[in-house]
């Protein structure tokens, strides 16, 4: 029996080292997302409870929020402009 190697529906080879190192960027972004969630879930009780007056944890809202963009931009390979 001559059996074709599995292939993704664009056609694609799954163990294609570029596909590999897609999913990895995704696993890596989606960690850093759960974290970031996570975190705030935390932050956000505590600090309403500990000084209801002062809104700090919009710091790490915004700050960890932008980083977390840019590694959205690069999980969906948008920095790939910018290699040779």
């Amino acid at each position: 029996m001559n059996e074709e190697p599995s292939r993704n529906l664009d056609g694609s080879d799954p163990n294609d080292a570029q596909a590999q190192a897609a999913r990895r960027r995704v696993k890596g972004f989606g960690m850093h997302l759960i974290g970031y969630f996570v975190c705030l879930i935390v932050i956000v009780p505590l600090n309403f409870w500990l000084f209801p007056d002062e809104a700090w944890f919009l710091l790490p809202l915004i700050g960890w929020g932008s980083v977390l963009a840019v590694h959205a931009a690069y999980a969906m390979g948008l920095f790939k402009l910018f290699q040779r």
